[in-house]
């Protein structure tokens, strides 16, 4: 399956799925970055990434997909099912409901408008599917530029949860609060 989405500022974007062993190389420097932190794999060598992959891979709940603009790998995508994955017993789950996370690539030479590109091209995606209804996120607490963007693309805060690694701020976006979103962000 593959997804594409063009920016007219930015480019095309595509996503593909992950492949555990072909792309653990590829995403060890971007999990491994300091600008990663939050995502909690620092330390990780090729073999660890290729193995976390292999576990999201593994899961009916969980999977990973490599994004790309104009066909150049430069983000990573996550989506799982929150009422059985990542979220179980942490919040009243709604049918439709789809969790994610995105991470950008490290770059040398950033894009003003990139990530927030991204995470529109994500949700563009996830909403294809017409059973989902809701986006679910758990960034940290203490990750405020990804609270910036997911506010921008229409999320709403729903409080603070304690998870086994962190604690997060769980938040939800609908597809209608996300095309309300996407038209403001339009109109600037």
């Amino acid at each position: 399956m593959t997804f594409s989405y063009v920016d007219d500022r930015i480019g095309t974007f595509t996503l593909r799925p992950l492949d555990p062993e072909a792309d653990a190389a590829l995403l060890h420097p971007w999990v491994t970055h300091p600008k990663a932190a939050y995502w909690m794999m620092q330390d990780a060598d090729v073999a660890t990434v290729a193995a976390e992959y292999r576990k999201i891979a593994d899961s009916p709940h969980h999977d990973a997909f490599v994004g790309m603009l104009d066909g150049t790998p430069c983000f990573l995508v996550e989506r799982y099912d929150p009422a059985r994955a990542e979220l179980v017993g942490l919040y009243e789950p709604q049918e439709g409901d789809v969790g994610m996370h995105f991470l950008c690539a490290p770059t040398d030479t950033p894009v003003h408008g990139f990530t927030r590109a991204v995470i529109t091209t994500v949700m563009h995606w996830l909403f294809t599917d017409p059973a989902h209804r809701r986006v679910v996120v758990e960034p940290d607490v203490r990750n405020t530029a990804v609270h910036g963007l997911n506010l921008a693309v229409g999320f709403e805060p729903a409080g603070t949860i304690t998870k086994p690694e962190k604690d997060a701020l769980l938040s939800f976006c609908t597809r209608e609060q996300f095309e309300a979103a996407v038209t403001r962000g339009a109109a600037q």
